[in-house]
């Protein structure tokens, strides 16, 4: 039987799958995301690109990003763009 490759992931692996995840579709929109540092159960990330001065990007980051790495990584509480 298969392993769930999520279960032998660390927290910072999981991360970069969410956020690996999401990266597409910041690139169809000019943008792109970057892991600054995971500080307990904080996801610190730089927008770059269009997304760094969209005005959605506090939606973006919250309702899109944020949703995908707690899904990836459920003892996380919040990601913050820095």
């Amino acid at each position: 039987m298969a392993v769930w490759p999520l279960a032998q992931a660390s927290v910072e692996e999981r991360v970069m799958m969410a956020l690996d995840e999401v990266r597409p579709a910041l690139r169809r929109d000019g943008g792109d995301i970057e892991l600054v540092r995971l500080d307990g159960d904080v996801v610190e990330v730089r927008l770059r690109g269009a997304c760094r001065l969209c005005p959605m990007a506090h939606t973006t980051l919250t309702e899109f990003v944020e949703e995908r790495v707690k899904l990836y990584a459920p003892e996380i509480e919040r990601v913050v763009a820095v």
